[in-house]
């Protein structure tokens, strides 16, 4: 308190936090990851991942809030399956370790997958529901074998998606597998793309197209 009937005190943490709503706060409890709450619930969580299968179809997201960020809705035609990957880096696959070629390509372990874990686990999902359409995913757990993550799914035939001018372009023959050839977001991060101006010269439109086109033998035609 100050002098005389005037009094200055620090507002409440109610009013300050008023204006938050309920996805915000879902929002600042994932961002703790280490906190006491996080860790006893995804150290739970993931005790029970490990007991099913490697592709489960879930009721709604573990992560409202995150999974509507990224076009999640709560309407038919949209679907989450939660899908693991393994972890680590990858050997390679040949009979009894034996590679058959020059040294250069003999190695067998120490080999890592150009893709994140993620990317792959939209591959994953995409392929075992060919007839739905990945739209994104998210992390919700890891142990030291294996990572979870969430992946929504359109289902491109279904009218409440068709008739739906925010999610119809999805419907699109174009968008089929979009996670097999990098379009997804983690895609596009393995790929590079995150990168702008001058860290990307080599990066757009892709790899190899930048490969072809610099190594592109041109020859002026005689006339």
């Amino acid at each position: 308190a100050t002098g005389g009937t005037g009094s200055r005190r620090a507002p409440p943490a109610a009013e300050l936090s008023d204006n938050m709503g309920a996805y915000k706060y879902i929002e600042e409890l994932w961002r703790k990851k280490q906190s006491d709450v996080m860790r006893f619930l995804l150290r739970v969580r993931c005790w029970e991942y490990r007991q099913l299968a490697s592709i489960v179809r879930l009721t709604r997201p573990s992560r409202p809030d995150k999974a509507r960020r990224l076009g999640y809705k709560a309407k038919q035609g949209i679907v989450v399956y939660r899908t693991r990957v393994r972890r680590g880096g990858r050997k390679k696959q040949v009979n009894k370790g034996i590679v058959y070629g020059k040294p250069v390509h003999q190695g067998v372990t120490k080999l890592k997958p150009k893709r994140n874990c993620q990317s792959r686990a939209e591959e994953k999902t995409g392929r075992k529901l060919g007839g739905l359409r990945v739209l994104n995913s998210y992390w919700v757990n890891e142990d030291s074998t294996y990572k979870y993550f969430e992946v929504i799914l359109v289902d491109p035939a279904h009218n409440a998606v068709r008739n739906d001018p925010k999610m119809n372009w999805i419907c699109n023959p174009v968008h089929k597998h979009r996670e097999l050839r990098g379009l997804t977001s983690a895609g596009k991060k393995h790929r590079g793309l995150r990168a702008k101006g001058h860290k990307a010269n080599k990066l757009r439109p892709s790899v190899r197209a930048t490969l072809k086109r610099n190594n592109a033998v041109r020859l002026r035609r005689y006339r």
